[in-house]
């Protein structure tokens, strides 16, 4: 698909890896949609590359669903679904304490990062699906986000491990299902990105985890995550695929 004059709908955007990938999107010519929690965010990030903002909670349907009509009345239908937004933590199954972790604390990031890619997955294909078919057949891609770690988790990673892994594993049927739509359907894992997140951490923390990356030794740019995002949209033949981009790593245990 050209990206140039189609809508997009990045969630996630208001900062890291889905405001570059908003900025990517627009630069190539796409009415990019910033779907955040974070409005001061979206609206921050969408002022600066001529786009739209909305607040909504990806976990709760009737919030996603008014983003997305308040997105297609600005720009019209989307073709493009850059699902980005997503939560981390870590805990161990049994605490220090020797008491077992909260369950809450595993479904509040199952419930983010898994029920929340298939809710805006949904939700995008109905509206895309009854788009006029572009070349080729296709009316729209949608690009979610995993992380390595939905292969190699470490210690104390089973919520998030769990979730992404989730995501890696519904998107071949997903992709299968959404075929006699022409809706295609990737998904990018993510290694070690230099997100603000990321930044948060100590220098010589972030130097350690760059160094365990074989090449290159370096925390991935943002932009390149943005760059096979786009990729992804405009290689139709792309579709049903889980692609890592980590400069080789393998996750230690810890």
């Amino acid at each position: 698909m050209n990206i140039q004059g189609h809508a997009a709908l990045v969630t996630g955007g208001g900062s890291g890896l889905g405001e570059a990938t908003a900025r990517e999107l627009a630069r190539l010519g796409a009415k990019v949609a910033v779907l955040d929690i974070n409005l001061a965010n979206a609206q921050r990030v969408a002022g600066e590359i001529g786009g739209m903002a909305a607040q909504c909670d990806i976990t709760d349907g009737a919030s996603l669903q008014s983003a997305i009509d308040a997105a297609a009345a600005a720009h019209g239908p989307a073709r493009i679904l850059a699902h980005i937004a997503g939560i981390g933590a870590a805990k161990r199954v049994i605490g220090k304490d020797g008491n077992a972790a909260p369950l809450e604390d595993f479904a509040r990031i199952v419930n983010v990062n898994l029920i929340g890619t298939y809710n805006a997955a949904r939700l995008f294909a109905a509206a895309c699906a009854r788009l006029e078919p572009l070349e080729d057949g296709e009316r729209g891609v949608m690009v979610f986000t995993a992380s390595v770690a939905a292969f190699d988790g470490q210690v104390g990673q089973q919520a998030y491990s769990a979730s992404k892994g989730g995501v890696v594993g519904m998107t071949l049927p997903m992709a299968r299902d959404l075929a006699q739509h022409g809706i295609r359907v990737c998904t990018i894992a993510p290694g070690l990105f230099s997100t603000p997140l990321m930044r948060t951490l100590p220098e010589p923390v972030q130097q350690s985890l760059a160094a365990s990356i074989p090449f290159p030794p370096r925390l991935g740019k943002p932009e390149e995550f943005a760059a096979l995002a786009a990729h992804i949209v405009t290689n139709t033949h792309l579709n049903g695929e889980v692609i890592r981009l980590d400069g080789a790593l393998r996750m230690a245990p810890r």
